[in-house]
């Protein structure tokens, strides 16, 4: 589940350019007109005339690596992953130093499931600019994505060193650490997520799971609580929230719970799920 955090992800205007060939000046000058005007259509929500422009920059300026780039983001929040990885590749191959391109080119990458090539990109950004922070926390992902918790913790360790205020580093680690049982760890991790960002609805989930596994369910409870009041929609934590009170003797308060965790499972689709509760349900009701 992904409620939102978008961690690294910011559009960029052109640099200043002068030259003593006005007819070069000018075609610059309207590519960069039509990029400013892109990220005015992107801050407005307007994605559709945000492409229009970029698209209008790069016919003006086929080698303007920050239209093809801003053109990428702009097909991201769309969700058309093959056309922002397209743009975000015709970034770096403008300009080849370009970091944060090949940092999203990573990224959409990752989002389309090409975790190899979403490797290597993330690799050459990090290679690129060694303090990064967000081209390691890809990284991670990609990494924890393919199995690999050793190396996929070391990057999130490395950018949780160059980018200590970013809430989503510490929540990765925290979920490693919690997957490998290593709960104090965790607990550690995923409160300092929480104290970065108090509505982090997955961070306060994951804190109670944790609590809950080193067996203090009154605080499991109460980060239980948390992510339902920051995401109503939240399956999962009605349902821990559930084992919590079962826990505490709270039998009558855990059915009522989980009889709200069936009803978001069933009105989400998810058949495994209602199958788990509804098995809690009539346990509790024998």
């Amino acid at each position: 589940m992904n409620l939102g955090h978008r961690y690294g992800l910011s559009l960029l205007l052109a640099l200043s350019f002068s030259t003593s060939r006005p007819a070069l000046a000018q075609s610059f000058r309207n590519a960069e007109a039509a990029l400013e005007q892109g990220v005015i259509y992107v801050q407005q929500g307007q994605l559709d005339d945000a492409i229009a422009a970029f698209q209008s920059a790069i016919a003006i300026d086929p080698s303007l690596a920050i239209a093809h780039y801003n053109l990428g983001l702009a097909y991201r929040e769309q969700r058309q992953m093959q056309a922002a990885a397209d743009a975000f590749w015709q970034a770096t191959q403008k300009d080849a130093s370009f970091t944060m391109a090949y940092v999203n080119l990573g990224a959409a990458l990752l989002d389309g499931g090409n975790l190899d090539q979403a490797e290597n990109y993330l690799q050459r950004a990090v290679t690129l600019e060694p303090q990064l922070g967000i081209g390691h926390y890809n990284l991670g992902l990609v990494r924890r994505k393919k199995g690999n918790l050793s190396t996929a913790l070391d990057s999130f360790l490395t950018a949780v060193e160059h980018s200590p205020q970013a809430p989503e580093v510490h929540y990765q680690i925290g979920l490693i650490y919690l997957q490998q049982n290593q709960l104090d760890g965790a607990v550690q991790a995923l409160e300092t997520a929480i104290d970065l960002d108090s509505n982090y609805p997955e961070a306060h989930y994951n804190l109670g799971i944790t609590y809950f596994g080193r067996g203090n369910s009154e605080l499991a409870l109460a980060n239980f609580d948390r992510a339902i009041q920051l995401y109503p929609a939240f399956g999962h934590a009605y349902y821990s929230k559930g084992l919590a009170l079962v826990e505490l003797d709270r039998t009558d308060e855990a059915e009522q719970v989980f009889q709200q965790a069936l009803n978001l499972y069933i009105n989400q689709g998810r058949n495994e799920w209602v199958t788990n509760t509804q098995a809690q349900l009539d346990r509790i009701r024998q």
